[in-house]
């Protein structure tokens, strides 16, 4: 016999299978506790478990009241965002991801999206990209506020690709990928020259020139990929301490 969390992932699975179907379309009222448990042929907090792994992916809603109950929720690109990052923030550290694969993959996601970006992008994109620039310049600037705001430009280079899809799926590559790398390679970075690059990558985006913006993302893979090489090579070097 299987245990609660056994079938209560099954009685999930089953349920999200009808909502992908479009047997259970959106908003749609699911039955009640007594009516799962009872179709089922479990306890009523085996329900409540597998209801909650629902709820955790954002399939399902609660609702209070005479009219309430739970209900299918419309999943959008937004709400799974949070959840591809995080997802690709786990495998990273979880599989020890050496710094060259994950650059390699990184820059040839982004560079996906040059021509669509530089087809697409409005002004609102160059704008974001523009103010994210001016920030990194300031001298001030810390280290965490810079890397925040290096992610909020790549960021909007993807999402000028006007793709929802492929804003999603990379998402791992913009904010869980690229966060981690600036963690390696903060301390030997040039600010001054990640600017440069940045306003490059802005100035061909505005002019529309597909080819530049790929062949500076290349140059900032090329230069992202020695810094981390750097910065193992000074630790390999390091004396070690008793």
């Amino acid at each position: 016999m299987k245990n609660a969390p056994d079938l209560s992932a099954q009685i999930a699975k089953s349920i999200r299978d009808a909502i992908v179907s479009g047997d259970l379309p959106i908003d749609e009222r699911l039955p009640s506790e007594a009516e799962l448990s009872e179709q089922f042929a479990v306890s009523r907090s085996t329900v409540r478990e597998a209801l909650k792994r629902l709820a955790a992916q954002s399939l399902i809603r609660t609702q209070r009241g005479a009219m309430g109950g739970a209900f299918v929720n419309r999943l959008t690109f937004e709400q799974a965002y949070g959840q591809q990052i995080t997802t690709s923030a786990l495998l990273l550290s979880m599989n020890d991801v050496n710094f060259d694969t994950a650059c390699e993959a990184r820059f040839a996601l982004e560079r996906a999206c040059a021509p669509l970006s530089a087809q697409r992008r409005t002004a609102d994109h160059l704008a974001t990209m523009r103010a994210e620039i001016t920030r990194q310049a300031q001298p001030g600037l810390s280290d965490e506020s810079f890397c925040a705001s290096d992610v909020a430009f790549h960021r909007a280079l993807v999402d000028g690709a006007g793709n929802p899809v492929l804003s999603y799926q990379l998402a791992g590559a913009v904010e869980a990928i690229e966060p981690l790398m600036n963690m390696i390679t903060f301390t030997a970075r040039s600010r001054d020259h990640i600017v440069g690059l940045h306003t490059a990558i802005a100035d061909a985006l505005a002019e529309r020139d597909a080819p530049r913006v790929d062949n500076l993302l290349a140059d900032l893979a090329t230069y992202t990929a020695q810094l981390g090489r750097s910065v193992a090579d000074a630790k390999k070097d390091a004396p070690k301490s008793n």
